[in-house]
């Protein structure tokens, strides 16, 4: 259980440090490399698609090694890819970037049915953990990758130099993968549940839209907000430091939502959520740069979204399977529809040469995924205990 625990942390820590670290880099590397604006425009929207194609193969994956050790798989393959970005090409960067992400891709599907099959009695706690280690960790990239870069003169060093934490989360893993062999057969009967038939429910159908939305809007934001930043007149590294910050915001925002949702509050806490999303994208557009720390408080209050749709596709269905199944179409029809946010709206701005109906787009995709946390969060009640109730017969049948 303890090595387990520290999985937790661990790959929580690694699961945004790759997309953080370009994102903070992304101008140096232009400047470096010399690639075009669609080359910019790609290289953020290669985490969303390779989450959505390699997410969506995960639960045959897992079927065949099990789930520890495609974890384990995933790790190689983040590792590698992170260190294959070192070499100073843009064909390499663009290949790095490609086998890094569809590791953290495995990661991100297979992460509520390790929580649910180590933790089952403490999901919503084991969530909240992870979620605030990756914001951590998200942050840590985001606010250190420009000075690293400035130290060791080369942004593609500052993008290698992640590697290492996730060779040490590897470590950490391999014990787990070797002593899951003999549950095989067990984590094999994952492949046995489809994810499909889920989008014929309100539930699925519910789930997967509002995943879509967080993840449009988050990678959106993770991917443009230095470069929207830099192109109004902050400095990089300001910029870097401020998407830093806004990944701080959401360790002590995570903490309170997932408190709330844990006594029943869980349309308190999806408001919060989705509400302090709108206001960010709002300000982030009408504020003027000076004033920025005011959107990347609430966009990093608005971040939180993620673990409470995490939470809700670990409370899905009544077995590891289940929820695997849900997280698999979660992310894989949510990732392949969120793909367009950053690529779409990274061409819009170079072709307009301004970030304003990108950022008001944005803010139409903010307002329908407060529309969707209500429905979704329609369907639950609070207990006396505090915990969380379904009444929607129709749920997850």
């Amino acid at each position: 259980m303890a090595l387990a625990l520290a999985a937790v942390v661990l790959l929580g820590l690694n699961l945004r440090v790759a997309v953080a670290s370009a994102a903070a880099l992304f101008p140096a590397l232009q400047e470096l490399l010399g690639y075009g604006p669609v080359v910019a425009a790609l290289l953020p929207t290669i985490p969303v698609l390779c989450f959505a194609f390699a997410g969506l193969a995960t639960t045959r994956l897992m079927r065949w090694l099990g789930l520890e050790r495609s974890m384990m798989l995933a790790l190689v393959l983040l590792t590698a890819g992170l260190s294959i970005r070192l070499a100073p090409t843009t064909s390499m960067l663009l290949l790095g970037t490609i086998v890094a992400m569809s590791g953290l891709a495995v990661c991100n599907v297979a992460m509520p049915s390790f929580v649910r099959k180590y933790f089952p009695q403490r999901t919503a706690g084991i969530t909240s953990l992870y979620s605030i280690t990756m914001s951590a960790g998200a942050a840590l990239a985001s606010g250190i990758s420009v000075p690293i870069a400035l130290q060791l003169d080369s942004p593609l060093a500052a993008l290698g130099v992640w590697a290492i934490p996730t060779l040490a989360t590897l470590v950490v893993v391999a014990p787990l993968a070797i002593g899951a062999r003999r549950e095989k057969p067990e984590v094999g009967a994952a492949g046995q549940v489809s994810p499909w038939p889920l989008l014929a429910t309100r539930r699925g159908l519910l789930i997967t839209g509002l995943f879509t939305l967080q993840a449009l809007l988050v990678y959106s934001i993770v991917g443009w907000l230095p470069s929207i930043l830099v192109d109004r007149g902050m400095d990089p590294t300001a910029a870097g430091m401020l998407l830093g910050g806004l990944q701080l915001v959401t360790i002590p925002a995570t903490v309170l939502v997932m408190a709330l949702a844990a006594r029943g509050l869980l349309r308190a806490a999806f408001m919060i959520a989705s509400c302090a999303a709108l206001a960010g994208f709002v300000s982030l557009e009408l504020l003027p740069v000076q004033l920025a720390l005011l959107p990347t408080v609430f966009l990093g209050i608005g971040f939180t979204m993620f673990p409470l749709v995490m939470l809700s596709i670990s409370r899905s269905g009544e077995s590891v399977e289940e929820s695997s199944a849900m997280s698999s179409l979660a992310q894989s029809v949510g990732y392949i529809v969120a793909a367009i946010g950053p690529f779409s709206l990274g061409l819009l701005s170079s072709k307009l040469g301004s970030w304003s109906v990108p950022l008001w787009l944005l803010v139409a995709a903010a307002v329908l995924q407060v529309l969707l946390a209500l429905w979704l969060s329609a369907g639950t009640r609070t207990r006396r205990a505090g915990r969380l109730q379904q009444v929607d017969a129709g749920a997850g049948k």
